[in-house]
């Protein structure tokens, strides 16, 4: 047996391949029983490790080399993941309680080093570890739709301070550690420190933004100019001596608004996030030694435990202290403490390279390992009891009427129309443009299953107002470059006849503005994304398709839309004949666009006949009144158009379980309408998504409505 696992540890591609799998298969175990998907890789790491199964060990240059590309690239993730919009809006905010966050935890654990006998530069390193923090809970809050309220911005924007500051003085601890320490060598390496900085910040991010001009919409060679300044970056720090994470960090502030928020920087992340940052976190648990966590909960409790309520207490204090500054509420304050809470990119990262320069020992690095265990599952928690009762910022007109409410549960609120200008919900062509006239409306069809095309034209049809309006059946024909093919001809054909069914059938309906359209292309997805560029479509309306094995590792068609279409996508599961649903119920948890395109369709449906939408809104049973009285009457603001065509109830429901709330309800309902939000955290880290729950005990007919993931960050 252990001839064996020598063989497997001495053996590179074995040793690649155990990580791939580990990869795979422990994250979505870890996280149906509500742990983060981290939590997994470590505990597989320490399983697979010298005290495990011992397939994995230190000494394997695979082990190392993967360790070290995860490690730089989860920094690079954290710099590019930053919302520097955001945070150019409230930076004097930012900047102070990033000082904050940064300075009290800093000196509590300077002050606990101390109190535990560690020389001072451990005890400033382990400072620093408490200083930074992890945005952990970011996809909770845009769940929320409050990742532009203040408290919000301030805590992201606090991000870039607390991140910097500690990895600064991790380099500078890292420096000393290695040699002789003198005043001007410090000063010499601060200032090598600081034109590094600079360099890296502003010439990485010029240098960019001429590159991706000039090579303009070519994203193979984009992503790897990404990737080459990442790795520029780190080999740069380290010339400089220090360590490679810090460079890592500022090459991915630096290119952040070069990269933008569009499929480069989801492709960018998607690499390091499937790929090289869980092996990063499984090598984190190899590392770990199992007599070592237990005598860190035993021998070093206290230390440990100084170490955790240190943290929790100094970063409550400098929310506080923000929440004195500024006039925050509690809620507020709650919230940024919570969002500050989590210790985990920067903080193993650092912790990680502290240890194996010799700066702290493994008894402090155990104990950060437990913070991070602790603090990875606290603060989402946290977050998710208190930012539910922040206000989503609703935008209202100045002359709307207050409303007056008193919820019992449920309550219904059928407020009179409020005045709201004509441009207003613009939500499926926010960046098409226009050719002179006013275009048609269009929707794009992909027809794949002969059996699911009389729903889907049938729905097209209620979708559009007019004859005007364009129906395009597409079907797509893979073709991989040989034109001369005799199956290419074979598949045409079929693609032909089932067209010519669909016009057949359209002219049954009624339809008479269906346009047959055949595309060869070697892609799907991009096919569909091509066609609807060049027919300006303004919809996108495809079937339901299981989830299958191909689908769970590549993605589904709709996965894949939401990459590259230039509109809205919608998704349907009917149980019944569309001209059958009469009663629509819409979820709505936000007020941006992404949140009303649900009702807009919804509306859109119900304007063909006498059906009846009630949009419900799911809250806490503690959240405050005026916090609803807010949302309803933006909401009202919102659907104020729509009122004169179609009959919309809006109703709120108090409960603990919005996901059971909603699926409950679907018994009552013909339709179900959803948003679907992609998201994603630092590292790959996925926090569930409640659709996911909804679809899965819905009770009737189902419509998920998306948009490109480009298009979300347009407000």
């Amino acid at each position: 047996m252990s001839n064996l696992t020598g063989l497997i540890a001495s053996n590179p591609l074995i040793t690649f391949t155990l990580l791939l799998l580990t990869s795979l298969i422990v994250p979505p175990i870890f996280e149906r029983i509500k742990l983060p998907g981290l939590v997994g890789l470590l505990f597989a790491g320490l399983c697979l490790g010298p005290d495990g199964l011992k397939l994995f060990n230190t000494d394997s240059e695979t082990i190392n080399l993967l360790s070290d590309i995860g490690k730089i690239y989860l920094m690079f993730v954290a710099g590019l993941e930053i919302d520097l919009d955001n945070f150019y809006k409230t930076r004097d905010r930012s900047l102070l309680f990033g000082l904050l966050t940064f300075a009290v935890p800093m000196v509590t654990g300077i002050a606990i080093g101390l109190a535990f006998n560690l020389t001072f530069l451990p005890s400033l390193l382990l400072g620093s570890l408490l200083a930074s923090h992890t945005l952990l809970a970011y996809p909770i809050l845009a769940q929320l739709g409050i990742l532009h309220q203040e408290s919000v911005t301030v805590s992201v924007g606090a991000t870039i301070f607390t991140d910097i500051g500690a990895l600064f003085v991790l380099a500078i601890c890292v420096s000393i550690n290695q040699g002789s320490f003198t005043i001007s060598s410090l000063i010499v390496q601060i200032l090598t420190l600081t034109v590094y900085t600079i360099v890296i910040l502003l010439g990485f991010n010029r240098g960019g933004k001429l590159y991706f001009k000039r090579t303009g919409n070519d994203e193979g060679n984009q992503f790897l100019f990404v990737l080459i300044t990442l790795f520029l970056a780190a080999v740069g720090a380290q010339l400089i001596h220090i360590d490679k994470i810090v460079g890592a960090f500022l090459a991915g502030l630096a290119i952040n608004d070069v990269v933008g928020k569009g499929p480069l920087q989801e492709k960018v992340i998607f690499v390091g996030s499937t790929l090289f940052i869980p092996c990063f976190f499984i090598v984190m648990g190899v590392i770990l030694e199992i007599s070592g966590l237990v005598t860190s909960l035993t021998s070093n409790f206290f230390l440990t435990f100084s170490i955790v309520a240190g943290l929790i207490g100094s970063k409550f204090i400098a929310a506080w202290l923000a929440k004195i500054v500024y006039g925050y509420q509690w809620d507020e304050c709650l919230t940024m403490w919570s969002l500050s809470l989590p210790q985990v990119a920067a903080t193993l990262a650092a912790a990680l390279v502290g240890v194996e320069a010799k700066v702290i020992d493994v008894s402090v690095f155990n104990a950060i390992i437990v913070l991070m265990l602790i603090t990875s599952i606290l603060g989402p928690i946290i977050t998710a009891k208190f930012a539910r009762r922040l206000s989503p910022l609703p935008q209202v007109h100045e002359a709307a009427t207050k409303l007056s409410f008193d919820f019992p549960q449920p309550v219904a609120m059928d407020a009179p129309a409020m005045a709201v200008p004509d441009q207003v919900d613009k939500v499926f062509d926010p960046n098409i443009e226009k050719h002179g006239e006013e275009q048609q409306f269009t929707i794009l069809i992909p027809l794949n299953n002969p059996y699911s095309q009389p729903y889907l034209i049938k729905m097209a049809g209620l979708l559009t107002s007019s004859q005007d309006d364009r129906l395009v059946a597409l079907s797509i024909v893979k073709c991989h470059g040989q034109t001369k093919d005799p199956d290419l001809d074979h598949h045409i054909y079929q693609s032909q006849k089932l067209l010519q069914n669909t016009i057949k059938l359209s002219r049954e309906l009624g339809l008479d503005n269906v346009e047959p359209l055949v595309r060869l292309d070697n892609d799907v997805a991009l096919g569909i994304s091509r066609a609807a560029k060049e027919q300006h479509a303004h919809l996108i309306l495809t079937g339901w398709s299981e989830q299958n094995l191909k689908s769970r590792f590549f993605g589904s068609i709709s996965d894949q839309l939401l990459w590259s279409a230039p509109c809205a996508i919608a998704t349907m599961r009917l149980t019944e004949d569309p001209s059958n649903i009469k009663r629509i119920l819409v979820p709505v948890s936000g007020l941006n666009r992404q949140d009303l395109q649900p009702v807009h369709l919804a509306q859109l449906i119900a304007r063909a006949g006498t059906r009846e939408i009630t949009l419900i809104h799911v809250v806490h049973p503690k959240t405050p009144s005026s916090i609803l009285h807010e949302f309803m009457m933006g909401l009202e603001a919102k659907i104020a158009p729509w009122r004169e065509q179609v009959n919309i109830e809006t109703v709120i429901y108090r409960s603990q379980d919005n996901v059971q709330t909603i699926i409950d309800l679907t018994r009552n309902f013909d339709l179900l309408m959803l948003s679907f939000m992609h998201r994603h955290t630092v590292g790959g880290i996925e926090v569930n998504n409640i659709t996911t729950d909804i679809i899965a005990g819905c009770h009737c007919s189902l419509m998920v409505v998306g948009e490109p993931i480009y298009l979300t960050q347009v407000e």
